[in-house]
Parts: C-alpha cells; sequence; structure tokens
C-alpha cells in the first residue's frame, strides 16, 4: 500500500534526528545508481561520506566498530536520496526488502551485524515498520576507494 505522505513523514523524521537527505551521488564508474523492475527499485552500493569526505578505514585495524556503525548511517541517508530520485519522490515506496551490507575488514573482525545496525536502524526510524528488512553483513578485504562500509538496497515501489 503506497503512503502518499511517505516523503512528508522522512522529512519529519530527519529533522527529528538532525539529519539532512544528501544530494545523490553519481556514478563514479560504470553503473547506475537505481533500477527499476517489475514493482522493484535495485539501489547500486552506496558510500559513506561525512562534511564531504569519504569515510575510510579497515574495521578491527584502523577503526572501530562505533566508527563502523557511524559511517553506515551516511551510506543509509544516500540510499533514501537515490530512492527519492530514481522515483521523483517516496510516495512509491513500499518497503525496505533487504541490504548488502559491506564492511572493509581486518581478518579477525566479526562484527559485521553491529555495524550493518547502524543502516538498518535508521531505515527502521525513518519508514518505520516499512524500513524492517532482510539484510546480509559481509566483511571484505577492501572496498572501493578504501571506504569503512559499503551498502546496496531493494526495494519494493508501487507503480507509477
Amino acid at each position: 500500500m503506497v503512503w502518499r505522505g511517505m516523503t512528508d513523514r522522512i522529512d519529519r523524521k530527519l529533522s527529528e534526528l538532525g539529519l539532512a537527505l544528501p544530494a545523490p551521488a553519481a556514478p563514479v564508474a560504470s553503473y547506475v545508481p537505481a533500477v527499476e523492475v517489475d514493482g522493484m527499485l535495485y539501489l547500486s552500493g552506496q558510500l559513506p561520506f561525512k562534511d564531504g569526505a569519504l569515510m575510510t578505514g579497515r574495521l578491527g585495524e584502523s577503526v572501530d566498530l562505533a566508527f563502523g556503525q557511524e559511517a553506515a548511517q551516511p551510506c543509509a541517508l544516500m540510499l533514501v536520496a537515490q530512492m527519492k530520485a530514481a522515483l521523483g519522490g517516496l510516495h512509491r515506496v513500499e518497503r525496505i526488502v533487504k541490504l548488502g551490507v559491506f564492511v572493509n575488514s581486518a581478518a579477525d573482525f566479526t562484527e559485521q551485524a553491529k555495524v550493518a545496525n547502524g543502516a538498518s536502524d535508521l531505515l527502521f526510524a525513518l519508514f518505520g515498520e516499512a524500513g524492517r528488512h532482510a539484510r546480509s553483513a559481509v566483511g571484505v578485504p577492501i572496498l572501493p576507494l578504501g571506504v569503512a562500509v559499503e551498502i546496496d538496497a531493494i526495494v519494493q515501489i508501487a507503480s507509477a
């Protein structure tokens, strides 16, 4: 069921949390930010920016769990910004279906799921029950541009 007030709800919630949606990032390679197919919106991996700079580092080595959770939040915000850009607003968003969370991790770092909570908790706060999703959280030895976290998403949407 499409909630016509979804954009207003998200804007209010962002304001309450002291957050704002960033401008949607342009692709840095040969891909598009979003693809809409059969009632689903597939969002490319988004990187964490803070104050215009990439949040880089390897969890369990050069940065800690708190940094990873903090880095996951701007990834989630950028996913929402990409949804809004692709759909012309958030009114067509029915549910966040799945997140794929990639964590730049040292070999002995095992708290990828806790890092991913930084994004998952924010999406639940913004979308309510429609923000509860399935998720993968995996450790990888390196991510593009040395970022700490990259997150992609699958979103159920209503027809235009």
